[in-house]
């Protein structure tokens, strides 16, 4: 083997060797990424950190399960759901309130299930957002996706994202997400008078 072969070897076994550590990298720097909650242009490189999603009982956070019962926990970006009968337990990720000034605590419950939702900005989104439009009917542009839950709070809504990427994100403007299978499953499973609890 002559000398200018074997240093075409070794060159490509080094190269060989950087490319394959490669993922291994960006993997770790994702992770050092992933410990911060600051949050961006969801089209830009986000980070986000849902490592706190895990099950929960429903006792610590609700005298009994009548109607069902839904948490929203806005730190692990995670939606947890029990049947009246505890006999069904559910755990979704969501996309939650961008900003803590969006984000609202506190009891509420489901007051309205609707199928293809329609949607309009509040008063506040359009004047942050002028050129968003006036109204959005149902369809696979509309912000509420496939079903939503109405909430007692005005303009608050539990419902689904054609936006996939909003998931585990602090991304939206005060509503919670859900990919769109799991708000179907979850509006199979709630009704009117289902409990919910953001914390």
């Amino acid at each position: 083997m002559s000398r200018g072969n074997r240093i075409s070897r070794r060159g490509f076994l080094g190269t060989a060797a950087v490319a394959m550590a490669a993922p291994a990298i960006a993997r770790a720097q994702a992770a050092m990424e992933g410990s911060t909650e600051i949050e961006r242009d969801i089209t830009q490189s986000s980070r986000h950190n849902i490592s706190s999603f895990r099950t929960l009982d429903w006792q610590p956070y609700f005298e009994n399960t009548r109607n069902g019962a839904v948490l929203v926990d806005i730190t692990s970006r995670a939606l947890h759901f029990w049947s009246e009968d505890q006999s069904i337990y559910r755990l979704y990720p969501t996309s939650v309130p961008l900003t803590e000034d969006l984000t609202r605590r506190g009891r509420t419950e489901v007051t309205r299930l609707v199928e293809g939702p329609d949607w309009r900005p509040t008063p506040a989104m359009q004047e942050r957002n002028p050129e968003w439009p006036d109204y959005v009917p149902p369809g696979p542009d509309n912000p509420l996706g496939t079903h939503a839950l109405y909430l007692s709070w005005q303009y608050y809504r539990i419902h689904g994202t054609h936006d996939t990427r909003k998931i585990g994100r602090r991304s939206s403007n005060g509503c919670i997400g859900l990919y769109n299978e799991h708000i179907a499953e979850l509006y199979g499973l709630t009704r009117v008078g289902t409990q919910v609890l953001l914390i």
